[in-house]
């Protein structure tokens, strides 16, 4: 049996799916928006629009890089304020046009350098709480790595919160986590053991609402298959919520985050 640190290097690993990888073998003809049109254009968030099964959606995801030219380009997937910002302007272009929202969560946290706090990060991040809150499209949030607190939160307030099954999602770091409990980082392979942040650990406890198999006995699948397995499950989950009178849709999210 894989174990909660172990998990927590699979979810870090450089060779994982990355969310433009997702866009191009789970969707068909993706096309990226740049810019919050208010700063810049932030690499550690890419989104636009694609298809899924013939019909229009909005994908969104937290991009990390290959190597140490690519991790410097995306900020190693640490979301600067003008991230969120441009993942907001696209959830309210998709509202306007009736696409449901798709999110692909990978990222330590957000960005906390001088000046991410000087344009106003904990407030992009706000923002997009309380804007996906009421959001009157269905939402599908999936953790493809790590989901390190409120930087992937702020692109998961979903319908429904999806996990990779090698992937982690918590409000901070085992490292973190270790060092606030023992005053000693090096313990973050126990913390793990600790925090419950595993997908099946999660979804165990109800944060989550499925678990994408990585594996089939006991064996890696392959990876034609995982996004195949993907885009059966969001098309048929899209279907479903796409259903939904806006005011249930918009009580049973609010619910889903209030039973907490």
């Amino acid at each position: 049996m894989t174990t909660a640190n172990e998990i927590v290097q699979l979810a870090r690993g450089k060779d994982r799916p990355t969310a433009l990888e997702f866009f191009a073998e789970v969707f068909d003809g993706f096309q990226e928006f740049h810019g919050d049109r208010l700063f810049s254009d932030d690499e550690a968030i890419v989104g636009g629009l694609a298809l899924l099964d013939h019909k229009p959606v909005t994908v969104i995801g937290i991009q990390k890089g290959r190597d140490l030219k690519e991790n410097l380009q995306r900020n190693f997937g640490a979301p600067h304020p003008e991230g969120y910002r441009k993942a907001l302007r696209l959830m309210k272009q998709a509202e306007k046009f009736r696409r449901p929202v798709i999110t692909f969560i990978n990222t330590a946290g957000a960005f906390c350098g001088i000046g991410a706090e000087e344009r106003g990060e904990g407030e992009a991040i706000a923002r997009n709480l309380m804007e996906m809150s009421n959001l009157t499209v269905p939402i599908i949030a999936i953790i493809i790595g790590e989901g390190g607190s409120g930087g992937a939160l702020a692109l998961a307030v979903g319908d429904e919160v999806w996990m990779l099954e090698h992937s982690i999602y918590a409000i901070l770091s085992p490292e973190g986590f270790a060092s606030i409990l023992w005053k000693d980082g090096s313990r973050a392979a126990e913390a793990a053991e600790l925090m419950k942040i595993t997908a099946h650990e999660l979804y165990d406890l109800g944060i989550v609402d499925k678990v994408i198999a990585e594996t089939s006995r006991g064996h890696q699948m392959e990876r034609s298959r995982l996004m195949r397995d993907l885009r059966v499950a969001l098309t048929k989950k899209l279907a479903e919520l796409s259903q939904l009178p806006t005011a249930d849709l918009l009580e049973k999210r609010y619910q889903r985050f209030r039973q907490y």
